[in-house]
């Protein structure tokens, strides 16, 4: 699966800019959005390729959302990293549990991100094994 267009999903303008510009600089196109509320709509919208979830942001976190994607048979396939500060195993578990197909730990690091979407894009389109980075 081709992965150009990449929505970045988190609260924090400086992990907005910091992700934006590793993406940018490997030739993906990138937009943000500030919360997870009204993220779904946004998704159905703009058909990301990818979705970069932070977990803590205000109302709907980033759990709820990857699991909402997960669920709807719109939107099933579209595959979502979780980029959290959260980094005990049981919140990587259960991110991964709730759909995400990658969990990274932040600060994420440059390499780990491009090589998780390396990953994801030359994964089969459906029933890709999930993989959790340290």
């Amino acid at each position: 699966m081709a992965i150009n267009k990449i929505l970045i999903v988190d609260d924090s303008p400086t992990e907005r800019l910091y992700l934006t510009d590793i993406l940018v600089k490997h030739g993906y196109t990138v937009s943000t959005a500030e919360s997870a509320d009204g993220v779904i709509e946004r998704i159905r919208a703009e058909r990301p390729d990818l979705v970069l979830m932070d977990v803590v942001m205000p109302g709907t976190n980033g759990f709820q959302v990857t699991r909402a994607i997960a669920r709807d048979p719109e939107l099933a396939g579209m595959p979502v990293i979780i980029c959290s500060s959260k980094n005990q195993e049981t919140d990587r578990i259960w991110g991964m549990r709730q759909g995400a197909r990658d969990y990274l730990v932040k600060p994420v690091d440059p390499s780990q991100l491009l090589a998780s979407i390396a990953a994801l894009a030359s994964a089969p389109a459906a029933g890709q094994p999930a993989r959790v980075s340290a």
